[in-house]
């Protein structure tokens, strides 16, 4: 008798026996979108975790965020490769030879274990990694100095696999003030900068705003041809004053363009809670050398540490303050310019509650759900955004 009623009066006799939908096993949804779609995070610094001290991430590994395993599990296959360069190497030429060095280590990744990960240099690459089964390892480079003030190095490094490059670091360069940097020097960008931010798009290399100064980013807005990314930053709503974030405007500014912001989960760029505990210790500890009449010294800093620590825990973000970050991105310039950039290998030990290392985007999806996001506006967070601005860019390069 069911069978030929209509859908209308289905429901209509449904409501009347008090039968109700079976619950949705969000855990299974989120474990099944998380495996069935390409999750791309714009920032993992495995590179310089293994410049010093080589570990095999194609096994298990004791250390660090990232791992084959890991990633298997948590369904991340197109992690952006962080090609750092330390802001104290800014001018010198060790900054080009050290980039080279980084490259060196993700095509070493790959050269071992080549059923395991492939270099990615485009977003066909990374789809075609992906019908293989391997995890791609596309190429961003964190920190512009390596170009050494010349444009050749651009096309140096765009012909090694590099795909984004984060204009500046801690410090302001020849390229771009820092937001981390009290010396803004240019006001922005360089006339060099200009130049870069020009050929970057002509080259097919996403030009990366994480870092870079308030003005700068202005500047990048104004000038870029093609869409633009914020590899690793989140909003800077949660935490006034920290420019390293986006403000609302400059969130909204990157509807007007189709650009993306992908955000970090370091706590410090989650909650002001977390963003305040470094200066919070250090006005504490001077204040403990005062009251003690002692000088500074490395045994003094680490037994004030040891007793802070425990009076005054770290203030971990957790899931729902990482989930504010997308909210309110989604609030201010839709759901088609925010994307992941975690920042895993790179923020040390203060990672939120829940997702502490690669294995984790299920969590988030699942969160994502929880907050009534749809499968289709989960699937454009995981990567559909970034892959977008990403293929948008690599078109303008090609019609050039």
């Amino acid at each position: 008798m069911k069978k030929i009623l209509t859908g209308l009066s289905l429901l209509a006799l449904t409501a009347c026996s008090g039968e109700t939908e079976p619950p949705q096993d969000l855990t299974a949804t989120a474990n099944r979108i998380a495996a069935e779609t390409i999750i791309v995070d714009g920032h993992i610094d495995v590179p310089y975790r293994l410049a010093d001290a080589w570990d095999d991430v194609s096994g298990p590994t004791e250390t660090g965020d990232f791992d084959y395993p890991r990633a298997v599990s948590g369904g991340l296959n197109a992690p952006f490769m962080s090609i750092y360069t330390p802001a104290n190497l800014d001018g010198t030429p060790e900054a080009k030879a050290h980039a080279d060095r980084m490259i060196d280590i993700v095509e070493r990744i790959a050269a071992e274990s080549p059923n395991k990960f492939a270099i990615a240099k485009s977003v066909d690459e990374v789809e075609t990694a992906f019908g293989e089964g391997k995890i791609a390892l596309p190429l961003g480079m964190e920190n512009g100095s390596p170009l050494l003030g010349d444009l050749a190095n651009l096309d140096h490094f765009h012909e090694r696999g590099i795909r984004y490059i984060t204009l500046a670091h801690s410090l302001s360069n020849n390229i771009s003030d820092s937001s981390y940097d009290e010396n803004k020097q240019w006001g922005g960008l360089s006339d060099f900068g200009r130049q870069v931010v020009a050929r970057m798009n002509e080259l097919g290399i996403m030009v990366d705003i994480s870092h870079v100064s308030d003005e700068a980013f202005w500047d990048v807005m104004e000038i870029t041809a093609t869409p633009v990314i914020a590899s690793h930053s989140s909003a800077r709503h949660f935490t006034p004053g920290f420019e390293r974030n986006m403000n609302d405007d400059m969130i909204r500014a990157l509807a007007t363009n189709g650009s993306v912001i992908m955000i970090n989960y370091g706590s410090s760029f989650v909650t002001e809670a977390a963003n305040g505990y470094r200066g919070k210790r250090a006005e504490a500890y001077t204040a403990h050398l005062e009251a003690q009449g002692i000088e500074d010294s490395e045994e003094v800093r680490e037994a004030f540490g040891a007793s802070y620590d425990e009076t005054n825990p770290y203030p971990f973000a957790t899931l729902d303050d990482v989930l504010d970050h997308f909210d309110r991105v989604v609030e201010l310039a839709g759901i088609d310019h925010v994307g992941i950039g975690s920042d895993y290998d790179g923020v040390g030990d203060s990672l939120p509650i829940g997702l502490k290392d690669v294995s984790s985007y299920p969590v988030l999806v699942e969160g994502l759900l929880k907050r009534g996001y749809s499968e289709e506006d989960i699937k454009k967070v995981l990567s559909g955004n970034a892959l977008r601005v990403w293929r948008t860019v690599e078109a303008f390069a090609a019609a050039q």
